[in-house]
């Protein structure tokens, strides 16, 4: 909680400080009080027709403090509810951007939708606990203390029915703590559990209808709905018993209060001695009733600082998670660097908490302006060789190189400038063409129209793209629904052109082109971007058989490498893949059109 708390600043802090101020304000004046309702009794009972000047003296006096107590009690609200927004809006600040920091170990690790739960809910609930926290926590024991301070200086026997009343008050706190903590935490999971279950029917929605299976969805949406019910119906009838009990109790304490007043005002001789009893009586049940106000707000601080706390230590986790990929020292390439060049040396790779290596002792290096292509089965590792060069990941034995210096030399931002990528799903943000086209930012290049323009000609893009009504300011929707498979590919492949990268990574980025335009975009790509390198890893023997080198992956090893003729000669695995798709006439005649 320390560690949450230092997100406040010296404002948030000294309107802490001034809440403080109100609040012991607000105390005094609500202990006040009884001492006035004890005068204005004791001059009722005494039947004087003088002591009216001095009841309504003392009634002035007493709605002075109780309009005061209130006007305290806003001040502090506002306050609270500014110091409360403030750390809330600072904390899902500081997880967004450890977030943004996290490799895709931190990410996988914690999983999307437990990411997205810590960044809302739980930020929600350190929020309210802040916020109720100061007007509560901090009044409570004031208030308790206080009054059985002024509680102690009058007869004993009221002194031991509140204090009976307080330890049971307390016990039952601690009991309802102990028994109902631990489900905090399983809250939280199976809120974890629910949005991910949601964000997967809601993501896979086509493939769900169109398999019918609607009801095995809501069936699994059922049983993560119904364990997340069970277990917050159990803390909720958990803290629902307080409540009660909390009523009970103060009302059975002023009932007791009362009962032994009257036996103790029956035992005295004279009027007087038992109308100042009685004045007295009136102000302790006050006290007495402030004690116990003081003891239920600390229990409505108990219902929900369990979950907050529990709230507290999952955001922490993700605050003091390091990212294991760290920007190196390097922006600029040192004088006489190469441009343009990939190189690996003896590169392997092991997933964290992988019982063995993914790739093996892979080396190859790319010239500028050279296409390399990767090709193999389905797990063979081609989209983690990819995946190395950005630094999505870093290789576990061995070097990547990037304009011949180690990809962990550079920081991220000017490793990333250098390079276009271009993923295997193609990813549309919410916008207009133009914005996913021109999307990121590059330190030196300005994203302009005609950059736009050009870059979605290069990608085989211009024609559906100005076919739309407004053109290059067509909305695209969050995932790009409205775009076909191959549309997207495109836009997502304009994005990489845009940039002016040295390398762009092709990761099996031209599987929703048909045949035609696969072949005009390599085409535009060899002309357009000649001093450009590219990397593809792709299924499609078409695709890559220009390439002037061909990497021939199988279970993480390189067991091919060279140009298309080559391999047909030399690789068995790749003839295999090759017959597989084209037939020996078209192997010998070119590219399928």
């Amino acid at each position: 909680m320390i560690r949450i708390l230092k997100a406040l600043k010296w404002r948030e802090w000294l309107y802490a400080a001034l809440s403080v101020g109100f609040i012991v304000l607000q105390v005094w004046l609500d202990l006040t009080m009884p001492d006035y309702m004890s005068s204005i009794t004791t001059l009722a009972v005494s039947g004087s027709e003088a002591a009216m000047a001095d009841i309504w003296r003392d009634g002035g006096l007493m709605l002075a403090c109780a309009l005061g107590s209130a006007l305290s009690s806003v001040v502090v609200g506002f306050f609270a509810a500014r110091i409360a927004a403030a750390l809330a809006f600072r904390l899902r600040a500081q997880v967004f951007d450890r977030v943004e920091s996290f490799s895709m170990e931190e990410i996988n690790r914690f999983s999307t939708a437990s990411l997205i739960t810590r960044t809302t809910n739980d930020i929600t609930q350190v929020q309210m606990v802040v916020s109720m926290g100061l007007q509560v926590v901090i009044k409570a024991p004031i208030l308790a203390v206080w009054a059985v301070v002024k509680i102690t200086s009058t007869n004993w026997q009221w002194s031991v029915v509140t204090a009976a009343a307080v330890v049971l008050m307390v016990a039952l706190m601690l009991f309802v703590l102990f028994a109902v903590f631990p489900k905090f935490r399983r809250v939280q999971k199976l809120t974890d559990n629910l949005n991910a279950v949601t964000r997967e029917n809601l993501t896979g929605v086509r493939v769900v209808r169109a398999y019918n299976a609607e009801d095995y969805q809501e069936k699994k949406f059922g049983r993560a709905n119904e364990a997340l019910t069970k277990t917050q119906l159990f803390t909720s009838r958990a803290m629902a018993i307080m409540a009660p009990i909390m009523t009970m109790l103060m009302s059975g304490l002023t009932l007791a209060i009362y009962w032994i007043g009257a036996y103790l005002i029956d035992a005295l001789p004279t009027g007087a001695e038992r109308s100042e009893l009685f004045g007295q009586m009136a102000a302790f049940s006050g006290y007495a009733m402030q004690v116990v106000a003081a003891f239920m707000m600390l229990a409505i601080i108990f219902i929900i600082l369990p979950r907050a706390m529990v709230s507290v230590r999952r955001i922490d986790e993700v605050l003091s998670t390091a990212p294991t990929i760290l920007d190196g020292p390097l922006t600029a390439l040192p004088a006489g660097s190469p441009i343009g060049t990939v190189e690996f040396r003896n590169v392997s790779f092991r997933y964290p908490d992988a019982s063995s290596d993914v790739l093996h002792d892979i080396s190859f290096k790319a010239e500028r302006g050279q296409t390399i292509a990767l090709i193999g089965s389905t797990g063979s590792g081609k989209s983690t060789v990819v995946n190395l060069i950005p630094r999505f990941y870093d290789a576990t034995e061995g070097e990547v190189l990037v304009d011949g210096v180690d990809v962990k030399e550079f920081t991220l931002s000017a490793l990333h400038d250098r390079i276009g990528y271009v993923p295997q799903r193609a990813v549309m943000f919410a916008g207009t063409v133009e914005s996913n086209v021109a999307y990121g930012e590059k330190e030196g290049l300005t994203f302009t129209e005609d950059k736009v323009k050009e870059a979605v000609r290069i990608a085989q893009g211009k024609e559906f793209v100005e076919a739309k009504e407004d053109g290059y300011l067509s909305h695209v929707s969050q995932g790009g629904t409205n775009f076909s498979g191959g549309q997207k590919q495109r836009l997502s492949i304009a994005r990489a052109v845009c940039r002016d990268p040295e390398i762009i990574i092709f990761d099996d980025s031209f599987s929703a082109l048909d045949y035609k335009t696969d072949k005009l975009l390599r085409q535009a790509l060899k002309h357009e971007l000649a001093g450009v390198t590219c990397v593809i890893v792709a299924q499609r023997i078409g695709t890559i058989r220009d390439a002037d080198r061909i990497l021939v992956l199988e279970d993480g090893r390189v067991v091919g490498d060279g140009t298309h003729e080559q391999l047909m000669e030399s690789c068995a695995v790749y003839r295999e893949i090759a017959y597989s798709q084209l037939s020996e006439e078209e192997l010998k005649g070119g590219d399928r059109a």
